[in-house]
């Protein structure tokens, strides 16, 4: 049994260590090919320890002298974190919203309007674009940042997701609130926001990361590089026409792009399992 027991964990541990190594393999080989020039990375031995460059390829990013168009890596990193945060704020608010008013409200057409806004689910985002960006462009929010976030706020999933929470919630609880006089608006605020941190949290990890991976919608509504942001300038930085691609800062910029949403995902993940566990108290 401990024999067992033993060859288990051994196999665990090595399985979890194999997972590691591919996933940070590619890393890795992102962050020494940013300290060397270009030259050394097309060549026929891929390196695999750091260059002499060393965090002058970062430098060039920051300060607009890269290949990507003048504007600074850092101005690209705020437009997608303010696009990222205004997606995931809207998706949270509006959803949150409405699955509140189809379970705690009676009115006439309440399922009818939750389950078309579930039907949009079926709806392919290439049958969808095409009229968005029509409406954008009519209400002239092109290469704006209204433009890039308020299109993208709505969500069926996030909205499906609070309603089958808030099915959950006793109705003896709501009828304790309405007994010690709490409106829709301070039930809503005290008692059903403090219970739904668990969902917030995890939506906010999602929504955050689906907003700052956007590619196709920041590339159609924005022609001005001012509103460029970091995943598209990954795409500029690799689709050269003439002339060589610099693929030490295209990796440098990769390495760049990835930190805000691990950022997310570590201080989200901490809240998470600390709504987890004080909801089971």
């Amino acid at each position: 049994m401990v024999e067992r027991k033993s060859y288990s964990t051994i196999i665990g541990h090595l399985s979890l260590i194999i997972g590691v190594l591919v996933v940070v393999f590619p890393v890795w080989i992102a962050l020494v090919v940013a300290t060397h020039d270009n030259h050394s990375f097309m060549s026929s031995v891929t390196p695999l320890w750091f260059g002499h460059e060393g965090l002058k390829v970062f430098a060039q990013l920051f300060d607009g002298s890269a290949a990507t168009g003048g504007i600074s890596v850092g101005r690209m990193l705020l437009n997608s974190t303010l696009m990222a945060l205004g997606i995931t704020v809207g998706k949270i608010t509006i959803s949150i919203l409405s699955a509140y008013a189809v379970v705690f409200f009676r009115f006439r057409g309440r399922m009818v309007a939750f389950w078309l806004i579930f039907m949009t689910l079926m709806l392919p985002v290439e049958v969808r674009i095409m009229p968005t960006f029509q409406v954008v462009a009519d209400l002239h929010m092109l290469n704006s940042m209204q433009g890039l976030i308020i299109p993208l706020i709505a969500s069926a999933t996030a909205t499906f997701l609070f309603r089958q929470f808030f099915l959950t919630v006793p109705g003896e609880l709501v009828e304790a609130a309405r007994i010690d006089g709490a409106g829709p608006i301070k039930f809503f605020w005290d008692i059903l926001l403090p219970l739904s941190r668990t969902n917030i949290a995890a939506l906010f990890v999602i929504t955050f990361i689906y907003g700052w991976n956007q590619y196709l919608w920041p590339l159609m509504i924005t022609t001005d590089a001012r509103f460029t942001t970091i995943v598209v300038a990954i795409k500029h930085l690799i689709s050269v026409p003439e002339g060589e691609v610099m693929w030490n800062q295209v990796m440098a910029t990769t390495i760049l792009a990835m930190l805000p949403p691990v950022f997310v995902v570590i201080v989200m993940q901490r809240f998470f399992v600390k709504g987890l566990v004080e909801s089971e108290k």
